[in-house]
């Protein structure tokens, strides 16, 4: 056994262990087989966990075709599910043009389920006239249910479950999951102090309104940037300071998007913030920082660790660019994300979602739609007798 297969082999079995939800469901799968005959295509990051659901569906008959997103592939973790027999792509240092490569070849492989991350999938097979061969499928993010209602809406003939849209995922992954994992990770990439920082969040969904809590927890000043008016309602009650991201930019040391819209921090942001400024993105695609103008600018870039780099500016300004502006918590050093406790939940709806795809497309229509609702109160009383909290 190769020392990369041996290490990924030890870190899943290790986090197996610990997902107590999907170990029920892949003893439930195998003797049920849901995915029997079925080939399933995946788009998702590529780590320890993913491969654990992986391991569930497979138990369940689904012969996999997947990849990772740009970045965030972990090689060992490929090794690992390679010599399980799955087809995977991709790898840490691909380039983007690779990573496109990568979700082009899983397009080609005809799968007849759809697990996808930001709607590169299905935006593949809705280009390829494949669409008709499909029986539906799931979406893991905010980015990919704007881009299925969005530019993608009427051109879908089968269903996707949009597993962001569930408030269990909302809740337990977005709000805990996302908030301790992109806190934990600018801590650990930077080293810097929480407590005492100016900190702007930008986007009060989930996943903001997670990280903004997980600073406030640790010490941290925080500021909500936040376009839509309710959501801004709700953080100023949740007594943070709220404003327009141009306003704030000048008093913030770090800033944090986690909208899953792009042009978050443009070039008019950049030019109001600090010298020293920190920028990390927590959204599923690098597009809510602005690099491209950002780099443009730039007299000179400073790699200075895996996932750190300074920007210097004309103007005599530095600011700090964290894992490209990439997923912070995926993309970044050592990266680990969210929880196993948060992805032991949402990978369950991932696998019940898939399973009610493969068995009863029928009673689900075309396009983007939420996770039926009994399936959603089943997962919470199974997720709170996990955690023990009914003792």
């Amino acid at each position: 056994m190769s020392e990369l297969l041996e290490r990924g082999a030890a870190r899943i079995t290790w986090i197996r262990s610990r997902m107590p939800l999907l170990a029920a469901t892949r003893e439930d799968f195998t003797v049920r087989r849901p995915f029997a005959g079925l080939r399933l295509g995946m788009s998702l990051h590529v780590e320890p966990k993913t491969a654990v659901l992986l391991e569930v569906l497979a138990a369940g008959g689904a012969e996999i075709v997947a990849t990772g997103n740009h970045g965030s592939t972990q090689d060992d973790v490929v090794a690992y599910l390679r010599n399980l027999g799955m087809t995977v792509f991709g790898r840490r240092d691909d380039t983007l043009d690779e990573h496109h490569a990568n979700v082009a070849a899983v397009v080609d492989a005809r799968p007849d389920l759809v697990l996808d991350n930001g709607a590169d999938l299905v935006a593949g097979i809705v280009a390829a006239g494949t669409a008709a061969g499909v029986v539906g499928g799931t979406e893991e993010t905010t980015s990919g249910g704007i881009r299925l209602r969005g530019e993608l809406a009427g051109r879908v003939p089968f269903p996707s479950i949009v597993i962001n849209d569930s408030p269990l995922k909302a809740i337990g992954e977005n709000r805990h999951g996302v908030g301790q994992s992109v806190v934990e990770s600018v801590m650990r990439i930077t080293n810097l102090m929480i407590p005492g920082r100016r900190f702007v969040v930008a986007g009060y969904g989930w996943c903001g309104r997670g990280i903004a809590q997980y600073l406030r927890a640790f010490g941290g000043r925080v500021a909500v940037a936040e376009i839509d008016e309710i959501k801004a309602f709700e953080a100023a009650l949740d007594g943070y300071r709220v404003g327009e991201l141009a306003d704030l930019a000048e008093w913030g040391e770090f800033f944090i998007t986690a909208t899953g819209h792009p042009g978050v921090i443009t070039d008019a942001v950049i030019d109001r913030m600090p010298s020293g400024a920190v920028l990390a993105n927590a959204g599923h695609f690098p597009w809510e920082i602005d690099t491209e103008a950002l780099y443009g600018r730039a007299v000179a870039v400073t790699g200075l660790d895996a996932a750190i780099e300074r920007i210097d500016l004309p103007d005599g300004r530095e600011l700090v660019l964290l894992a490209g502006g990439r997923m912070v918590n995926l993309a970044g050093r050592e990266p680990k994300g969210n929880s196993l406790e948060a992805m032991d939940l949402g990978f369950l709806l991932q696998s019940l979602s898939l399973e009610r795809v493969a068995t009863d497309a029928a009673s689900l229509v075309p396009g983007a739609q939420p996770v039926p609702d009994n399936l959603e109160r089943e997962i919470a009383r199974r997720f709170v007798r996990a955690l023990g909290a009914d003792r």
